[in-house]
């Protein structure tokens, strides 16, 4: 924007709230992005929220499975989990930790929780990858809490950058295809955060703990705890926390491509995602 440009603010374009499903063996989670509400948002495949301080809820885990096509980004709030893959990878993230899994041309992994008793609660965002990317080789970026950066923009305001950039201070996350934007954010109650989205990406805030309202003006809408709020009509990001409030803004450059998708693979065409089965089958993963 030049100096003379007016400020475009971004508005809430779509509304909802995430459904309970499960997954894995049983684990019990809210489905955001993935619904029949919202299947998707270009580059963003699927959104889900899992949090509880049942056991029973979470104990099964999600037991060895293939993925081929895209990425998993896994983002732990409260408690263990363990990962293991075909290739010979194993990690263990924990609270504040991140893993962006680029499955690429696949392979077969579990995640465990490594506890048995305890609150287990964090993210799991599934990122589309464009058609030249899709059999590339699987690879990782894993880090701890302490490398994810917190950007204190003023009192009451508290950013951890996954990936992207805030106020200079860039996460650690680099993927060039989709160029991710993805903030864990705290506001105390009253206060407020502008921040300038990537142009040109699709966008999305979800509120898991206390309530915002998104927008200036006449276009502010409140976002309660729960529900997630489509991005759009402008760059410029206004929150105002009701109360003490924790929410994930994610953004992506979307991707534009035709999508075949099924279970675990994310292919380009129908013919890709039935020889996905088929080299799954045989053992090709």
């Amino acid at each position: 924007m030049s100096a003379i440009d007016p400020i475009r603010y971004a508005r809430v374009a779509g509304r909802l709230r995430g459904m309970p499903a499960s997954d894995g063996a049983g684990v019990r989670l809210t489905r955001v992005i993935g619904s029949p509400q919202l299947p998707d948002l270009d580059p963003f495949l699927l959104l889900d929220e899992f949090g509880t301080d049942r056991a029973e809820d979470y104990i099964a885990g999600f037991p060895e499975h293939p993925h081929r096509g895209f990425e998993t980004v896994t983002y732990m709030l409260d408690g263990r989990m363990r990962h293991r893959d075909n290739k010979g990878h194993e990690g263990l993230l924990v609270p504040g930790g991140v893993q962006w899994m680029t499955a690429g041309s696949g392979l077969v992994h579990s995640e465990m929780p490594e506890q048995e008793a305890g609150r287990m609660r964090g993210f799991q965002l599934w990122v589309n990858l464009p058609a030249r990317d899709k059999m590339t080789a699987p690879r990782y970026q894993e880090f701890g809490p302490e490398r994810i950066p917190l950007v204190r923009p003023a009192e009451g305001v508290e950013v951890r950058v996954i990936a992207g950039e805030v106020d200079g201070v860039a996460g650690p996350i680099a993927q060039p295809a989709t160029d991710p934007l993805y903030l864990d954010l705290a506001l105390d109650a009253g206060r407020d955060w502008t921040h300038l989205l990537p142009e040109g990406h699709n966008a999305f805030v979800y509120v898991y703990e206390g309530a915002l309202t998104v927008g200036e003006g006449d276009d502010a809408r409140p976002l309660p705890a729960q529900e997630l709020a489509v991005l759009g009509g402008g760059d410029v990001l206004r929150l105002r926390a009701d109360v003490a409030t924790r929410a994930i803004i994610v953004a992506g450059r979307p991707l534009r491509e035709p999508v075949a998708r099924h279970g675990p693979f994310v292919m380009n065409t129908r013919e890709e995602l039935m020889q996905a089965f088929v080299d799954f089958q045989e053992g090709r993963f």
